[in-house]
């Protein structure tokens, strides 16, 4: 009794040094993200630029954050952690990065507990926890702010399979319950959690193996227990792939850079490519980029290469499934789960995204963590091998993260990397643009606008340079340009707003009506309607002004300039009642400038 005690001790202690390493580690790669700034690229859609976030948990924010998609992606719980983000960071970047770190390293933690649970294998567990937390494919997920969504629901995708493991030793319903109510978070955070039902079959088949314990038709069992959680994957699938409806509403994409513009037979041919090239950065992981353009021409020979090499991979896997299951279950784990991202269903411009590998290449980490050493019979020579390898290669994979992790630090570090090692990246250079805008450089955000329109002339960099040269008070050369955004994308709505306010500054009045109303048609914003009703109220037309600041506001309800401007209208009405109530709730929410000037004058005492 007292060898097994102190056996017992010796495994926690184990448990207690691996869980301290691995937090350690992942710190030590990750820390510096606490230093690096928001991206202007979906970081303003997600977090700066977003007034509903801005707004805090209020009943108004919580609806729409559960009613909101964005690029059709349905995703509340992400909305309201950055809503909880704000409160406590207001927009300093490096609480956010934090936030992600926190999941990623909880993810990190959970996954060992998971894998040493069904195993017992206390090192093996150790090494899968290891890569996922230190691999250069994760540090997309980690150090992207607007990545939220892979390190949300990753945590949550652990948590499930926690809770599934504990149902599995006593399969009760208060335990179910739980696997039921973590799976539906996990829903929440990213719709790529809907093959998770899936991969709890495959556990149970290996290390779990729950397939020998019952008798008759395995397979039926097996559905009729996962059912429940069938059913939510095809809830949230129905959501992601349905169109635009009064439940769930878009926000437009500011870099839909020919979003779903590719043929289906390139994204098919597309498919094995990036499925194999994924494979090859786990090894290799070098050349890592924000965005990988989707290639102009595919090679037939590289396509059927591709998938050549993935039906061998799988027939071999599953010839040897009863001697080495753990290769056949890794290699399904990664073939699953990395099936809904792999670009058949295009959504962006880009052919690859290491963000895609979070969850899928736990998958290969388990062939390399058990399928090797099952591959060696001699334990010494196992042990002489495999134990240095296996340190060497997690010592490589966590430097290269904190080296890839640096590129990181802001978008021009970011964007200038991705040129360096993709070719042809129209939209990397129109996001360096951006960035160098932002920083005052405008003659090198012009050289790289032009770099991205001559590789794929869109409407995006165009109407940027349109932009530029707006503020530098270009106007033929802006408005040229945004005729040019126009002719390309008869829908683009941010070249009409942007003529419509070129025409306003010029005073051509009626054309930056017909602007504001075709932008307003294309993707209502509250923006469109308050320059469109200053355009009535300088016309007179104070009833159209009035509608229009009231509609604005009920976009938005938190800006003072929009009751402000409807202040004013109401006073030219002679509607003094409701000019005070509005120049009043302007004066709440923090600019008193109308109600001192009306007080003067005795309107409102």
């Amino acid at each position: 009794m007292l060898m097994n005690n102190k056996t017992q001790i010796t495994s926690e202690r184990k448990k207690l040094i691996i869980y301290l390493f691995l937090i350690v580690a992942t710190f030590a790669v990750y820390w510096q993200v606490n230093e690096f700034d928001f991206l202007h690229f979906d970081d303003n859609v997600y977090v700066t630029q977003n007034s509903s976030i801005k707004t805090g948990f209020t009943k108004e924010s919580i609806l729409w954050a559960f009613t909101t998609k964005y690029f059709d992606l349905w995703h509340p719980l992400v909305w309201l952690s950055f809503m909880a983000d704000y409160e406590l960071f207001g927009l300093k970047a490096g609480g956010y990065h934090l936030t992600n770190l926190i999941f990623h390293i909880l993810s990190t933690l959970l996954l060992f507990w998971v894998f040493h649970r069904m195993t017992r294998e206390i090192w093996k567990s150790a090494f899968v926890a290891a890569l996922f937390a230190l691999h250069p494919l994760h540090v997309e997920s980690v150090a992207w702010i607007a990545e939220r969504k892979d390190v949300l629901s990753g945590f949550f995708w652990m948590l499930t399979l926690c809770f599934y493991v504990y149902y599995t030793e006593r399969p009760v319903f208060r335990r179910y319950a739980l696997v039921f109510f973590s799976f539906v978070m996990a829903l929440m955070s990213k719709p790529m959690a809907v093959t998770l039902p899936v991969v709890m079959i495959l556990l149970d088949y290996w290390p779990l193996k729950r397939f020998t314990l019952k008798r008759g038709n395995v397979l039926l069992w097996q559905l009729k227990e996962k059912t429940p959680l069938f059913i939510l994957s095809a809830v949230l699938a129905a959501i992601t792939l349905s169109p635009q409806n009064t439940f769930v509403r878009t926000i437009y994409a500011p870099y839909d850079f020919s979003s779903g513009g590719f043929s289906l037979l390139s994204r098919i041919s597309n498919a094995p490519i990036a499925f194999m090239t994924y494979l090859q950065k786990t090894f290799l992981p070098n050349h890592l980029a924000i965005f990988y353009p989707f290639p102009s021409a595919i090679p037939v020979w590289h396509m059927i290469a591709a998938a050549a090499g993935i039906v061998i991979i799988t027939a071999v896997v599953i010839l040897m499934r009863k001697r080495l299951s753990s290769l056949f279950v890794g290699w399904l784990w990664y073939a699953i789960t990395i099936t809904p991202v792999i670009g058949i269903f295009q959504i962006g411009g880009h052919s690859m995204a290491d963000r895609y590998t979070y969850i899928p290449l736990v998958g290969i980490f388990i062939m390399i963590g058990w399928g090797i050493p099952d591959l060696i019979k001699n334990e010494e020579r196992k042990k002489m091998i495999l134990i240095p390898a296996g340190m060497l290669f997690a010592v490589i994979m966590a430097f290269l993260a904190w080296q890839q992790c640096a590129y990181w630090k802001n978008g021009i570090t970011l964007f200038r990397r991705a040129l360096e090692i993709t070719q042809d990246n129209y939209m990397t250079h129109n996001n360096l643009a951006i960035a160098l805008t932002e920083k005052g450089r405008i003659h090198e955000a012009i050289y790289h606008y032009e770099r991205s329109i001559r590789i794929a002339p869109d409407g995006v960099p165009l109407n940027n340079l349109g932009n530029i040269y707006a503020d530098l008070g270009q106007y033929d050369k802006a408005m040229s340009y945004y005729d040019e955004a126009i002719r390309i994308r008869p829908d683009y709505a941010d070249a009409y707003y942007n003529r419509g306010l070129l025409h306003a500054a010029l005073k051509r009045y009626q054309p930056a009506i017909d602007n504001y109303s075709k932008a307003i048609r294309l993707k209502p914003s509250h923006q469109a309607y308050n320059n469109r009703g200053n355009i009535y109220a300088r016309l007179g037309q104070y009833k159209d002004a009035v509608d229009d600041y009231s509609t604005a506001i009920r976009l938005e309800k938190n800006i003072p300039l929009f009751y402000m401007n409807r202040s004013s209208a109401y006073f030219k009405q002679s509607n003094k009642k409701m000019g005070c109530l509005d120049a009043q709730k302007a004066c709440d929410l923090g600019k008193c400038d109308v109600l001192k000037e009306v007080k003067g004058k005795g309107f409102c005492d």
